[in-house]
């Protein structure tokens, strides 16, 4: 059934009000047109890179898509990235010209062993991770800093991907990168995380099996960074003109720098040279990522800058090659060292096509989740559904622990990553509470977070602005706000400013919107940027819980 057809059902059973559909069984939604309904494929109106005239502008992606990996196969290109404890795990997004990104879908359905994430584990889950076609056949290895290196494979980029599986076992193993020889022996480099294994700064090398399954103990050290690249990391392994190259960020995520490795023999020795750093540009941290060639001849360079509650963005750097050592962006200062671009001409791939972004907004039309959302660890059957009717996602108030202190460790969060540094989300919910305490609604998520509600006190529906500060330390919840509504539906609405300063807002008519509590200041959480979406919660255990219905979600300009 169509979106339209959707719609349509909806109004055949409700009254028709200015800008809004109002149910007899109280669900309540805006009335969707055209440009409202989700198309194929989807385009963001708040960040495209494209600017249209054959250049693009950096960040390319400007979302929390952090250490990303590119490789190009035939004419298409495929990327991945570190997802820590959000599930699903390891997008994969696609591309035809390295500028437009659509997300695809995951590697990971969920984390493993999965019932050691069932709860949040922030910092855990899934690092820097590396994607390689090799052999007809997709390979990402990604780490998980507590058990060791993992491998998936899929036929196709768009799954399924085989289940993980173990290739080197340890204790802040991180960062692996495989390489294939020419003579048909394999290779992996990799890092190591000092608060896992007691070490960091230095890489090493180490042998596998030929169709890369088993990571040998014969590690060699091929690179010690303590004294002039310290906390080198995220290797990628790459082969050129007899040489062997090893791209590495070095310096610490926020303000390190990109260095290259050459050598003629695979362990070594290898010099080095620093290809990118920040210069004199307002891009902080330029490393950490992927050498891709187009099959016109370009090289590009695609890494990540980190800008705090907004995660770590996605930009492009122009790359060319010189006396066989790579440079970067463009040598603004004529020190020998690339700085990044701000904008560029794009890729000449050869074709023009139209701008894609990864999904935003919503409008639960379809009988499953968007790509776009994300859970806070490895979902239950029993958190939420997709409507298969009437088009729209159903929360459930999942008990709180008993031990509640706050939403850092609840893992029942529906999120998405913040899409531009300016936008506004607005959300049109019915709050179907049951039992006094449960409460549901919108936040914006980090190691601090604020969100807006509905919570049934006393059999009366209130409606709160919460604050927490410092979540991950245990940080009380303050209410800021508080007002009683007489109607189980609203529109909720959050708008973000440039600097991640969010106002909240709610309106019972679906025009009017009324502010409510203070501005606040969004803040990243553990390795992740902020994130925004929902949370429904009760108190002590019910026979027949109450809930939330999400009729949609729209990211607009602010």
């Amino acid at each position: 059934m169509g979106d339209m057809k959707r719609k349509i059902i909806k109004a055949l059973s409700c009254m028709v009000l200015p800008a809004v559909i109002s149910c007899t069984s109280g669900t309540r939604v805006t009335v969707a047109d055209e440009k409202n309904l989700q198309a194929e494929p989807y385009l963001s109106v708040v960040w495209s890179a494209d600017k249209g005239d054959g250049t693009y502008m950096n960040p390319i992606l400007h979302a929390d898509y952090s250490d990303p990996d590119v490789i190009r196969v035939g004419d298409d290109y495929y990327m991945t990235a570190s997802s820590f404890n959000c599930v699903p795990g390891l997008p994969v997004l696609h591309s035809k010209d390295l500028v437009s990104w659509e997300l695809k879908g995951y590697a990971l359905a969920s984390l493993h062993p999965e019932e050691d994430f069932r709860k949040p584990v922030h910092g855990g889950g899934v690092w820097a991770p590396c994607l390689r076609f090799h052999d007809n056949e997709y390979y990402i290895y990604y780490p998980d800093p507590d058990r060791g290196l993992f491998l998936v494979k899929a036929k196709d980029p768009a799954g399924p991907w085989s289940e993980p599986l173990l290739v080197r076992g340890g204790k802040g193993l991180i960062d692996p990168s495989p390489l294939w020889d020419d003579d048909g022996r394999a290779y992996m480099v990799y890092a190591f995380a000092g608060s896992r294994a007691g070490i960091k700064s230095v890489l090493v090398v180490s042998t596998m099996n030929a169709d890369g399954t088993i990571v040998s103990d014969d590690a060699v050290m091929v690179f010690d960074g303590h004294y002039s690249h310290p906390t080198v990391e995220g290797p990628k392994f790459y082969k050129r003109n007899g040489h062997y190259y090893i791209f590495a960020p070095a310096g610490g995520v926020t303000n390190g720098w990109q260095i290259a490795l050459r050598a003629e023999n695979i362990y070594g020795p290898y010099e080095e040279k620093t290809v990118l750093h920040q210069g004199n540009t307002d891009i902080n941290g330029p490393h950490q990522g992927a050498w891709v060639t187009t099959r016109t001849g370009e090289n590009w360079f695609i890494h990540f800058q980190d800008k705090d509650a907004y995660g770590r963005v996605v930009h492009l750097q122009p790359m060319k090659w010189k006396d066989d050592w790579p440079e970067i962006g463009a040598d603004l200062d004529g020190d020998g060292i690339g700085e990044p671009v701000g904008t560029f001409r794009k890729p000449d791939i050869g074709e023009k096509y139209p701008p894609v972004t990864p999904p935003e907004s919503d409008e639960f039309a379809e009988p499953r989740l968007g790509l776009q959302w994300q859970w806070h660890a490895n979902p239950s059957l029993t958190w939420g559904f997709a409507d298969g009717g009437l088009g729209f996602y159903r929360l459930n108030c999942i008990p709180k622990p008993e031990n509640f202190t706050n939403l850092w460790d609840i893992p029942n969060l529906l999120l998405q990553k913040f899409p531009a540094e300016a936008f506004t989300a607005t959300t049109a919910v019915t709050f179907n509470a049951r039992y006094d305490g449960e409460e549901a609604g919108l936040v914006v998520m980090g190691t601090d977070y604020q969100f807006i509600s509905l919570k049934r006190v006393e059999e009366k529906i209130i409606l709160r602005v919460v604050r927490c500060i410092e979540a991950d330390r245990g940080g009380k919840e303050e209410q800021l706000f508080s007002a009683e509504i007489q109607k189980p539906g609203i529109t909720l609405r959050v708008s973000v400013e440039d600097g991640a300063l969010c106002s909240f807002s709610y309106s019972t008519d679906g025009e009017e919107f009324i502010s409510a509590g203070e501005s606040f200041k969004a803040r990243p959480g553990k390795w992740i940027g902020a994130k925004i979406g929902y949370f429904a919660l009760g108190e002590g255990t019910a026979n027949d819980a109450g809930g939330a219905d999400i009729d949609w979600f729209r990211i607009e300009k602010k």
